[in-house]
């Protein structure tokens, strides 16, 4: 039988991944770990949301995780049975977060918005009415998992559920009504009789046999609330998730395998990482508000699926070795001893079997300890594995793996457009008319929510209003008058007369918008037409789905002269809920109202089209935004996400190398300060076709699409820089005999990471005091005048190379100093 290995998903759901069985699987629990079958598992999991990639994508993903060494885990494109069914061929155990809620930075949490207008209800609280849409939902899912026989029980891959989603947080917000809730929740989960268990994260008060569970950065020190359960972790975050307008934060892969040796050091046996894979925000899926369209995490998978080197591999040595010690981990409890001053010892000891994990939990500097007579060294802020409680295989802060610096070659858009032609004929254009144009407007007294008004069929409402000017008004300025707006958000544009007179925006922080703007007026009939638009529901929060949008006042005129004001909130105000172009379907049915006349530019509210081939080759593909203001693109009719390249990230607050030592939070390691939030937004390969395909932007502030470019995502380098103090390969571990591994030198790898290539130059080489980053290296005080020539014999030509860390290899270029070898190169 194949062995299973477990991976996460989400349904706005959320799954986990899992191996395909021909007979039922009997799966419970005890103290130490999941039983499946009778026997205790150590299981190693990662979460793709499966509607942030695509079908295409699916078979790709799932095989790379389960080569990274995961077990199971997916979160839940929209066809969940196939995409379970795709992680079963792989031999991969899935655990099905059903929810409903999920947060994950999704619209609204995932929930449907129509649950909102249903009278009386309250979400996630002790509420009849969403408890009746809830119990719903989730027997329905259950039900079709059921008919595919996808349960473990049912000999399917699915061996854990979940009921509801860090509720624990802000359940304090629900008052009395949040005990009862979580009890109905988990009573209901158990009486759809799955045939495995159900999990409740950050739920410290999770009713048996519901095993609740941790979230976070770190969870070695959590404890499951009761003797019986099992200690594991649902959401390990492997970085966090980009906002327009903030920098892209990363999380180091050193201190990543800290977070997660240390759960195994001290009794996890179930970990997840979220996300492995993030993906793309497609369409208006976006939570928040103000998540970027990349999804991509700083996940071991990027969001174009590709590895995310030295993570990736880092993260799948450390996985190697959990699991070749599995028996000792579940076998019985860790004996934990004081080392010293933050250093600690754990040791899993049954029958002839040891295992030890020796930590340094400071964040300075590195020590030397003593345990079982022989002499260790370990870095700051890193845990060493010893399989044998003798070797030490693995350490978190000595990455074995080699680095990938990305790239993305640019080319035009349009390759073949005649030079002897306007290069905007490839280009059509619709005008969006400004104001109320829809047959379904309607007028109201007062200032509207936008949430109610547009039940998010459209990011975009209308406010429209005619003002009659005489002349002799007092809050009129012929010098200077003033229009005030304030807006719940996320974002407004005002016109005057059918002209743009001003923006405003706010931000991840506080989505509120507030926007003073001088404006002119005529004698006579006036017009101020507001567009309101949101960037995403909000997702995270007690009563989030309450959380309200759009303009709600006051507006007014002001005269900057006298002061004196008016205010507008309460007259009667003419609503259009969206775009006069979706009502037309322009992003996917061909009109008679496109244009092909002298393109504009930097005009706002333009619809703009072209067709275009698709780039050659098969790297992943990216649209290049620059040049253009705000909007939504599609492609052949699918929608890439919105776009917002000119949300530019601070100035300040990025650091060129994040120091992994010491806890981690979202807002510690920052880059790509001073530049566009994302600037690139993936095109998925499977979209494209060889030819003909259709490009459809609207443009909200103004932009020049001839800028706009493809760009495929390539690698520029392969990096390593490996030291004579690293542990051996974890492979070595495997194939020598234990009693010989500790002798065996460090060996640094290289591999091009597409098949058809080859290592064609070494553009750096030093063995001796080399120093920098991966790019960066520079030679030290003391360097091999052999490494180059020896690394270009060993690497030039062949598809991958190892090269022994060792003054055998080079020779010894400074006598005493521990020596270190750093190498770039470049594949075609």
């Amino acid at each position: 039988m194949r062995k299973k290995g477990l991976l996460m998903v989400m349904i706005l759901l959320v799954l986990g991944v899992l191996a395909t069985t021909s007979f039922s699987a009997n799966v419970t629990y005890d103290h130490r770990a999941l039983v499946i079958d009778g026997k205790r598992r150590v299981l190693i999991s990662g979460s793709i949301h499966y509607p942030r990639s695509t079908p295409e994508m699916w078979p790709d993903l799932i095989q790379k995780s389960k080569d990274g060494g995961l077990d199971f885990d997916f979160e839940g494109r929209k066809d969940l049975v196939r995409f379970v069914k795709a992680v079963a061929e792989a031999g991969l155990y899935v655990h099905l977060r059903i929810g409903p809620y999920v947060c994950a930075e999704w619209n609204y949490g995932g929930f449907p918005l129509w649950l909102h207008f249903i009278p009386g209800i309250v979400l996630r609280s002790d509420n009849e009415p969403f408890k009746a849409e809830m119990k719903r939902f989730t027997a329905k899912i259950v039900d079709l998992m059921k008919q595919e026989k996808l349960y473990a029980s049912q000999g399917g891959p699915i061996i854990l559920s979940q009921i509801e989603n860090e509720y624990g947080n802000i359940e304090s917000g629900y008052g009395a009504a949040a005990k009862p809730y979580i009890k109905w929740s988990a009573a209901m989960a158990i009486s759809l009789d799955t045939g495995v268990p159900w999990v409740m994260c950050q739920q410290a008060n999770a009713p048996d046999p519901i095993i609740n569970t941790c979230n976070g950065f770190y969870c070695d020190q959590f404890t499951p609330n009761s003797n019986n359960k099992p200690k594991m972790w649902t959401e390990n975050w492997t970085g966090w998730f980009l906002s327009f307008g903030g920098a892209v934060p990363y999380r180091p892969a050193q201190d990543l395998a800290f977070a997660v040796a240390r759960f195994f050091q001290r009794g996890g046996t179930l970990q997840n990482y979220y996300m492995y894979h993030g993906g793309t925000n497609f369409g208006r899926t976006t939570g928040g508000p103000f998540i970027s369209t990349s999804y991509d995490y700083d996940a071991p998978l990027d969001e174009y699926g590709l590895v995310n080197q030295p993570k990736w591999g880092h993260l799948k040595d450390l996985h190697k070795v959990i699991k070749q010690v599995e028996g000792a981990l579940v076998a019985t409890d860790p004996a934990i001893s004081s080392l010293g001053s933050n250093l600690e010892a754990a040791v899993y000891r049954t029958g002839s079997e040891c295992v030890a994990f020796l930590a340094n939990v400071g964040t300075n500097s590195a020590a030397t300890v003593t345990f079982n007579g022989n002499s260790y060294n370990l870095p700051a802020w890193s845990v060493s594995i010893l399989p044998d409680c003798k070797n030490v295989v693995y350490n978190t802060a000595k990455i074995n793996s080699m680095a990938m610096i990305p790239s993305f070659t640019r080319q035009s858009l349009i390759a073949d457009v005649d030079e002897s032609l306007s290069l905007g004929s490839a280009w059509s254009w619709i005008k969006e008319p400004v104001g109320i144009t829809k047959d379904d407007a309607f007028t109201k007294p007062g200032l509207l929510e936008q949430i109610n008004t547009t039940a998010d069929q459209s990011d975009y409402l209308w406010y429209s209003l005619s003002v009659d000017v005489k002349g002799d008004e007092p809050y009129l300025d012929e010098s200077k008058t003033d229009l005030h707006v304030e807006s719940l958000g996320h974002a407004l544009h005002a016109f005057i007369n059918g002209k743009l007179a001003g923006s405003g925006k706010g931000n991840s922080g506080n989505s509120k918008v507030s926007l003073e703007i001088p404006v002119t007026f005529g004698s006579g009939k006036n017009t101020i037409d507001l567009l309101s638009l949101t960037v995403g529901l909000q997702n995270y929060g007690a009563f989030f789905d309450t959380r309200g949008a759009g303009i709600t006042g006051p507006v007014k005129l002001r005269s900057a002269k006298s002061g004196t004001s008016v205010d507008l909130s309460s007259l009667q105000w003419t609503y259009q809920v969206g775009l006069k172009g979706e009502e037309l379907n322009l992003p996917s049915k061909d009109s008679s109202l496109w244009s092909q006349s002298t393109l504009p530019k930097k005009q706002p509210l333009t619809w703009y089209k072209t067709s275009f081939d698709a780039p050659s080759g098969s790297s992943p593909v990216a649209i290049d935004f620059t040049g253009m203001g705000k909007g939504e693109a599609w492609v052949n009719g699918q929608s890439i996400g919105r776009y917002w390249p000119t949300y530019f990230a601070p100035n300040s607050g990025c650091k060129e190398n994040c120091d992994y030592r010491g806890p981690y939070s979202s807002s510690k390691c920052y880059k790509n300060c001073g530049k566009p939030s994302q600037q690139l937004y993936h095109v998925p390969r499977s979209w494209l076709k060889p030819s003909g395909n259709i490009l459809v932007l609207f443009e909200e502030i103004g932009g020049d699409p001839m800028q706009i470019s493809f760009a495929t995502r390539e690698v520029e380098s392969l990096c390593s820089h490996i030291s004579e103090s690293h542990p051996p390969p974890v492979d070595m571990w495997n194939s020598d005999s234990k009693s010989k591994s500790h002798s065996r030198a460090p060996v640094l790898s290289l591999e091009c990471p597409s098949p058809n290539q080859v290592i064609s130059s070494v553009k750096f080489a030093s063995f001796g005091t080399p120093h920098g980053s991966c790019g960066r290296f520079n030679h030290g005080k003391c360097s091999s005048t052999k490494a180059l020539s020896i690394v270009e014999k060993a690497c030039v030509g062949s598809k991958s190379c190892k090269i022994g860390v060792s003054i055998n290899t080079f020779g010894d270029p400074c006598v005493g100093v521990t020596k270190s070898l750093a190498v770039e190169a470049s594949c075609t």
